[in-house]
């Protein structure tokens, strides 16, 4: 009774206190169109594949994919199928599932990870090309930082070094404080090293720590590296 049909794919087993209801009220109206039970089995999918995101990216990937094939016209489901399996490192997968949530609700703010997805592919290009598109200039600031990070990326793997350091020479870099202020001067700093502009690297990599005190980076000891 608690799966609503044959599962056509692998579907990993629930843990019995995963209920479903601890989704937020949001995801949880986009279930309500589904049959009761089928809500209920996708909602714990997903909460099961948030849940082991950070510890098993494969683990959360599979929950993620059986929500989906459970649930395949909701945008957010397919979104977090998207998600997972970028983390999991299964790009093309990856790129279908947010190219479906895209078509689905029309938003476009994971526009960053499907440019990360075609790096990932071994398609520097059409990621540059992504960021470069009308989409991607009606990205919130938070998701244009990304979009940046992940082109200066995409130049780094064609070799063009100078012009991921242009892509990364931006009026933000100045900011302090905001939740992406360490990610663009860490990514910074380090194409500023691979550019041998190692005092530049240096400034950039102490104003990377100054924004980083809780060392989700290790700019730090990149600090530490070029003053020896």
């Amino acid at each position: 009774m608690d799966r609503p049909r044959r599962a056509k794919i692998f579907e990993p087993d629930l843990p019995d206190h995963i209920t479903g209801e601890e989704l937020d009220k949001a995801t949880l109206r986009e279930l309500s169109t589904l049959q009761e039970a089928n809500a209920t089995y996708v909602a714990r999918h997903l909460i099961a594949s948030g849940l082991a995101l950070e510890e098993d990216p494969e683990l959360a990937w599979k929950h993620a994919r059986a929500a989906a094939h459970h649930a395949g016209r909701i945008a957010v489901v397919r979104e977090a199928a998207g998600i997972a399996a970028y983390h999991a490192g299964h790009y093309a997968e990856a790129l279908a599932e947010l190219r479906a949530a895209t078509r689905i609700s029309g938003d476009y703010s994971t526009l960053p990870i499907m440019a990360d997805c075609e790096r990932g592919l071994g398609r520097p290009q059409k990621a540059i090309d992504l960021a470069g598109s009308t989409h991607a200039k009606k990205l919130e600031i938070n998701e244009q930082i990304e979009l940046r990070i992940v082109t200066a990326g995409a130049r780094r793997d064609l070799g063009e070094i100078d012009a991921a350091i242009v892509t990364l020479t931006c009026a933000q870099l100045r900011e302090d404080s905001e939740e992406w202020s360490a990610r663009i001067r860490y990514a910074y700093a380090d194409l500023l090293e691979l550019a041998g502009r190692e005092e530049e690297a240096l400034t950039w990599f102490e104003k990377a720590a100054l924004s980083d005190p809780e060392d989700f980076t290790d700019a730090k000891e990149r600090v530490e590296k070029l003053k020896k």
